[in-house]
């Protein structure tokens, strides 16, 4: 009989221990402490991926952000409100901004003693009031985000507006921003407590089970690089070393960083859903048409301005949430000022990469420091025997031969049967056109258009 109850013992244990479990609320906890960018968006989709295959009874968000981007946060908002579990934010500091935004579309907010919220103006990077079409856009998302979830739009809209004038709440012709206990009082505030213990406590959840985000080693280095200013270095980098690789052609170590920085950013913004294929195919077009311009065609024309405006295009178009020319905003979103900004970023890295491409191509290539110089300066006199052309060209003047190519002014030429460079001495020549080689000057045939054929 002993062994008996002793089994029964242990079955009636584990059946209150599973039974105990079972009855754990689960919370998938994660935070954001950071202005509202693409890596923020991030851990908000890791976040409710997640917390879905969890299975998770609510969805806790500690948040604490002066804002940030406006299209970064409206993807943030879309998916807090589409969440399949309850969510929650405990706003243990600042909910400024686009941190409102995100605050309201919660379902329950929690914030610390002596925290804010509110605040919502669109401004731009040096903190100036934007155009009234953006606050347009931001009032009606602060409107139906807080009427979706049973808070009053007003008072959201007043937090954006500082013309919106609600009784005894805000009348100061000032945007609003609560206290702790302003948003308490006024419904846009479930408790005031200061760690997430005492949230959940709020909440009247006892039993729980918390489940952290931890992001890896990859997700660490996929949001470094999805910042906009590491993609501006990036850029740079890019036109960095196709300046130097063109300077000196050949595989080298410029091509080399080009082609990693490339690499660096493009993959995060594909692996994220941000780049398409056609995205990168559109670069590697460009790519290839710059460099047929500069080492197969003569002179500069159409491929290598398409080349130009091709690497352009993909660089933005990356950095902008689109599928093919569709583009993922709000019927009011600003999408032109929006591409405008991306455009002024990626043109901004390429200038400032070029000009530093230049600096330092005569700072460290063709100067002297402790490391040695990267160039040749020795002194090839001619006295000493030294020539930089090659003299063999010169058995060519006088010969009579075709365009072989349209010359613009440069291009190639047919000597019976023999394709040489060289270029017009006046005007272009079309392709097929009787030409004499009337010189041989710095390294170049020279020609003119001849009428004895």
């Amino acid at each position: 009989m002993m062994k008996y109850a002793r089994k029964l013992l242990l079955i009636c244990i584990f059946i209150a221990l599973f039974a105990e479990i079972s009855a754990q609320t689960k919370i998938y906890y994660y935070k954001i402490d950071d202005n509202i960018s693409k890596p923020a968006l991030r851990k908000t989709e890791k976040a409710v991926e997640e917390a879905a295959q969890q299975k998770s009874d609510y969805l806790l968000l500690e948040l604490n952000t002066f804002g940030g981007e406006l299209e970064a946060a409206d993807k943030i908002r879309t998916l807090l409100l589409n969440a399949p579990m309850p969510t929650m934010v405990f706003i243990n500091n600042n909910a400024a901004s686009a941190g409102a935004l995100i605050s309201i579309s919660c379902d329950s907010i929690y914030m610390a003693q002596g925290s804010s919220l509110g605040a919502a103006s669109v401004v731009d990077q040096n903190g100036q009031i934007m155009p009234d079409k953006y606050q347009s856009y931001m009032r009606s998302l602060m409107r139906s985000t807080a009427e979706k979830n049973g808070r009053n739009p007003d008072i959201a809209q007043a937090m954006v507006d500082p013309d919106v004038v609600v009784k005894d709440i805000s009348d100061s012709g000032k945007v609003l921003t609560f206290t702790s206990e302003e948003a308490l009082e006024n419904g846009f505030c479930e408790s005031i407590a200061n760690d997430r213990e005492e949230v959940l406590k709020a909440a009247g959840i006892e039993h729980y089970d918390i489940k952290e985000q931890h992001l890896t080693a990859i997700d660490k280095i996929i949001n470094f690089l999805v910042n906009p200013i590491v993609s501006g270095i990036l850029i740079m980098c890019i036109v960095g070393g196709l300046y130097f690789e063109l300077q000196a052609p050949g595989l080298g170590l410029p091509i080399i960083i080009a082609i990693l920085a490339a690499l660096l950013y493009f993959a995060p913004h594909y692996l994220e859903g941000l780049a398409q294929h056609w995205e990168i195919l559109v670069f590697l077009a460009g790519l290839i048409l710059l460099m047929l311009e500069f080492f197969v065609i003569p002179g500069f024309g159409v491929a290598g301005v398409s080349g130009i405006v091709l690497i352009f295009a993909s660089l933005i178009l990356t950095m902008v949430f689109n599928v093919g020319f569709h583009f993922h905003f709000d019927p009011n979103f600003d999408v032109a000022g929006q591409i405008a900004k991306d455009t002024i970023l990626v043109l901004l890295s390429v200038l400032v990469g070029f000009f530093l491409s230049l600096w330092l191509g005569k700072k460290v290539i063709t100067a002297d420091t402790r490391f040695g110089s990267l160039a040749l300066k020795t002194n090839l006199d001619t006295d000493k025997g030294y020539t930089s052309q090659d003299m063999r060209m010169q058995k060519y003047v006088g010969r009579i031969g075709t365009a072989a190519t349209f010359m613009r002014p440069a291009g190639k030429i047919d000597i019976d049967g023999e394709i040489l460079e060289a270029t017009s001495e006046h005007g272009l020549i079309d392709k097929g056109e009787p030409i004499a080689v009337i010189k041989f000057e710095n390294a170049q045939l020279v020609v003119r258009k001849s009428e004895n054929i």
